[in-house]
């Protein structure tokens, strides 16, 4: 990864269920077969708090990042070797977790994506920091589902090496409801 200069990475991701994930596929395929009669497990992390405060889902090798409407979402991935300072002006929502890649494959996709239909970001192996923000934007220019209810964001992914873990924050809560 450049110094300077984060590498960018966009896509338009079918945000089914309102939601789409980032993951080590494998890491997290191997955990959820180790916990696939866990019953503790909230699918895909999400939580009462996650679902209504932090907006992100957090599991092993995984976050699953809420979306405010179950469409196409615009995506920029911005992959930095330092973290990079927060914008929280621009921003309604933004919160940090950690996530373990330990293949150093990033793969995002949405729910309805068959398997194979992943965009793969390969990164060094090893524990990242994930910064989601959530900036009001317009639909994005084609595909998207003018009768879906929920307002359109831009999910800003910044994402850096971190040697040691750290909680899960929100930054800066959205002040609305988020999906509608």
């Amino acid at each position: 990864m450049p110094s300077s200069a984060p590498d960018r990475h966009r896509f338009t991701v079918l945000a089914d269920h309102g939601q789409f994930y980032l993951q080590d596929l494998d890491a997290h395929g191997v955990w959820m077969r180790s916990h696939a009669e866990d019953d503790l497990s909230a699918p895909a992390g999400w939580t009462e708090e996650a679902v209504y405060v932090h907006r992100i889902g957090v599991q092993p090798h995984s976050i699953a990042v809420g979306t405010a409407r179950s469409d196409l979402v615009d995506t920029t991935l911005l992959l930095y070797s330092t973290a990079p300072i927060a914008d929280l002006e621009e921003a309604d929502h933004v919160v940090e977790a950690d996530i373990e890649l330990p293949t150093g494959d990033l793969a995002v996709y949405g729910p309805a994506d068959d398997p194979g239909q992943e965009r793969h970001v390969t990164v060094a192996a090893g524990r990242y920091r994930v910064r989601v923000s959530y900036l009001p934007s317009a639909p994005p220019a084609s595909g998207h589902n003018d009768s879906e209810l929920g307002d359109h964001f831009r999910y800003r992914i910044d994402i850096w090496p971190t040697g040691s873990p750290s909680v899960l924050a929100v930054l800066k809560q959205g002040y609305r409801l988020w999906a509608g």
